[in-house]
């Protein structure tokens, strides 16, 4: 017989509120008001009217672990913003995610009359990836998804592996007739929070179709891990495109830090800005010990 699966069990805890839900479902799909009938035809309750793990998941307050995202600096060590959202609606934690990667992964230009967004990382990628890491998780584990910002890429580490019954290629080629999470996916579908629930990975790959860098997918028994990197510039070498991405998201930095980030002797990483700011990419301040490089706005 088939185990039922987590989010459809019966929640343990059945004093559970929803106005955050009920916010949500009004903005996206337009419902009036959150009734009992709206949330069984949501698959949040049962025919006898309990809740279940799903519903919990989506409550203002419930006792689930979350996400728990920290931006760094020149290295691990160097924790420049933390943020961890745990024990509340999994719909505020997305929300709360993508509004921590607008901050530092998007910048808003002024084309003369026009200002327009930019991406530094794709942000269909991003949304994709957070919505998949909250619907396919294994919420039974005690176990935050880690969201890890840097420079040059974002990693996004999933407790829990793959459904039984998926393999990698499965997985990768979004062929994914099993679902961990079916009633919460269902959710995030019809809030259109998820495209086709099995599609993310091709969405995600599809944001990078015209970057030479590409999103990496590390799957183990226990964990997935998404790499979204800062995607490459057609005209910069590799090389370079690895020290450029160190300013992408705005951040100042001297060839001492940029030597130490890479791994790249100070002489090759001076040689690189120097060519970086001849194409126009870097911007040079400051002289001597003093001097900083900044990406060209």
């Amino acid at each position: 017989m088939k185990e039922s699966a987590f989010d459809s069990l019966v929640s343990g805890t059945q004093d559970l509120e929803f106005s955050f839900l009920e916010k949500k479902l009004q903005e996206t799909i337009g419902i009036g008001s959150l009734t009992d009938d709206v949330l069984r035809t949501l698959g949040l309750s049962t025919k006898e009217g309990h809740y279940n793990n799903a519903a919990a998941l989506m409550a203002d307050q419930n006792s689930f672990f979350g996400v728990d995202i920290a931006r760094f600096g020149d290295s691990i060590d160097y924790i420049l913003d933390r943020k961890t959202l745990s024990r509340i609606s999994v719909l505020s934690q997305y929300d709360q995610s993508v509004e921590m990667y607008r901050q530092y992964y998007q910048y808003e230009v002024i084309d003369g009359v026009r200002r327009r967004t930019v991406e530094t990382i794709p942000e269909t990628a991003f949304r994709e990836a957070m919505a998949n890491a909250i619907a396919g998780r294994k919420w039974n584990v005690n176990a935050h998804i880690r969201v890890a910002m840097f420079a040059d890429r974002i990693e996004i580490f999933t407790p829990g592996g793959l459904p039984e019954g998926i393999n990698r290629d499965d997985y990768m080629n979004s062929m994914v007739p099993l679902l961990r999470n079916p009633v919460l996916s269902s959710v995030f579908y019809r809030m259109h929070y998820l495209e086709q629930p099995g599609t993310g990975i091709r969405r995600i790959q599809e944001a990078y179709e015209n970057n030479r860098r590409k999103p990496v997918f590390d799957i183990s028994e226990n964990a997935i891990q998404a790499i979204l990197p800062v995607p490459g510039t057609a005209d910069l070498t590799e090389d370079q495109e690895t020290v450029y991405g160190l300013m992408k998201t705005g951040r100042k930095i001297s060839s001492s830090s940029a030597s130490q980030d890479t791994g790249f002797s100070k002489s090759k990483v001076t040689a690189i800005l120097k060519q970086l700011a001849a194409k126009g990419y870097v911007q040079i301040t400051g002289n001597g010990r003093g001097t900083k490089y900044e990406a060209a706005k």
